[in-house]
């Protein structure tokens, strides 16, 4: 248990320092350090059979892509050096390509983007290089899980935001159209496999492949309401995916099986347990009311006025996400009950302390949103700014005639 406790504020402190460095070695360091911490509590403390294979499957695909970010990191270096004294500092980095100190071929710097956003793709993680969350989320423990998709994953999409956009704009921009169509497809392709799933964290871990292709897309068609509502989908997801994760383990914890088929009438055995699944089950699929839907909300407005074909097919997310998370509830916690589901039992306060300020947090954020939307508008103005780009210009019809007569009461 103390192991556990350890790993778990190892990866807390690991994620601050890589969310406050200003350093693109150290961002780099303790991005990858993490790595180390979650594969211990993956393969050394999971339940599943295969929390081995998931684990080193983990740390491989995070490490590979952390090698390429490597080279990257090294170039930048290059780069900056062949321009005066080298430096990692983020800061003089975004100043020197901001006034175009860094005057070298643009392929370079794509060719930089490219480590960096692959690492920040794997981690995130962005379809294709998904593999390795839903085995990981669910080989691990509730917890873990939670730690790994709400927090820690986050880096990922939090890279993207600054080192991706405000180190390489140019390149961003070039590659935008590649990335918002991966983050489409990753929207459509994790519900639809949530669709078939027949276990429950599995069913789960395919819902945050699909939110995080809202997030991505959200960044990357740079548009004021995409970044504001990625920004605050990041936190939204956290709160959405932790509630629905923690109840299904307490869930699993007390029948033993993470079988759907297993499951049916909890809900007369347990409403409390049902009662905060719903919650968080709406949650997750945008229910409007509740905390994603305005994130949400905000990514589809601002990927419409970009590229309102990509809007087009995220709406489709919607209704899919509808399906599977209302068929899952329907399924475990309504109808007569299961065979061996009468033993289950409600929440007790230990787990009503844990689940209710998530509860309390989807809701009120749901209804409330301004204050956390008031701290991140103007840091995205900020990176508006700073890779120099605008929304695009409304399209307002122009009437080409003059009107005959006159309108209103004094005709």
């Amino acid at each position: 248990m103390h192991a556990y406790v350890a790993l778990t504020l190892a990866i807390e402190s690991m994620v601050l320092i890589s969310l406050v460095a200003l350093d693109v070695l150290l961002f780099y360091v303790f991005f990858e350090a993490m790595l180390i911490p979650m594969y211990f509590l993956i393969g050394g403390f999971g339940q599943g059979p295969g929390r081995s294979r998931a684990a080193v499957k983990f740390l491989l695909y995070n490490l590979f892509g952390g090698l390429i970010m490597l080279a990257a990191v090294i170039g930048l270096y290059v780069v900056t050096a062949q321009h005066g004294p080298g430096t990692f500092d983020f800061r003089e980095i975004v100043a020197g390509v901001a006034s175009g100190r860094y005057g070298i071929d643009p392929a370079v710097f794509k060719a930089l983007f490219l480590g960096f956003m692959f690492a920040f793709a794997v981690k995130a993680p962005l379809w294709p290089f998904h593999r390795w969350l839903p085995d990981a989320a669910v080989e691990s423990t509730p917890a873990t899980a939670v730690l790994m998709m709400a927090v820690m994953d986050k880096v990922g999409t939090f890279g993207m935001l600054r080192y991706c956009l405000q180190l390489f704009p140019d390149a961003s921009t070039y590659f935008r159209p590649l990335i918002v169509t991966l983050a489409i497809i990753g929207v459509i392709y994790g519900a639809v496999v949530a669709i078939g799933q027949t276990d429950i964290m599995r069913l789960i871990a395919y819902t945050s492949i699909s939110h995080f292709g809202f997030i991505i897309a959200g960044i990357f068609v740079m548009t004021t309401q995409g970044q504001s509502g990625s920004t605050l989908y990041m936190l939204n997801h956290g709160l959405s995916t932790a509630a629905v994760f923690l109840i299904a383990g307490f869930l699993i914890s007390r029948h033993g099986s993470r079988s759907i088929a297993d499951y049916g009438g909890v809900q007369k055995v347990a409403p409390i347990l049902a009662g905060t699944f719903l919650v968080s089950a709406m949650a997750t699929l945008s229910l409007p009311g509740l905390a994603p839907f305005v994130s949400e909300f905000l990514v589809l407005l601002g990927t419409y006025n970009r590229y309102w074909l990509a809007a087009a097919f995220g709406v489709t997310a919607l209704v899919l996400s509808a399906i599977y998370m209302l068929w899952l509830y329907q399924r475990v916690m309504t109808g007569p009950v299961a065979k061996g589901n009468e033993r289950i039992g409600d929440l007790v306060p230990r787990e009503m302390i844990v689940v209710a300020p998530l509860i309390a947090l989807l809701l009120v954020l749901g209804v409330y949103p301004k204050p956390m939307l008031d701290l991140i508008n103007p840091a995205v103005e900020n990176t508006m700014t700073t890779i120099g780009q605008h929304d695009p210009a409304p399209h307002v019809p122009v009437s080409t005639g003059v009107p005959r007569t006159a309108e209103g009461p004094h005709q």
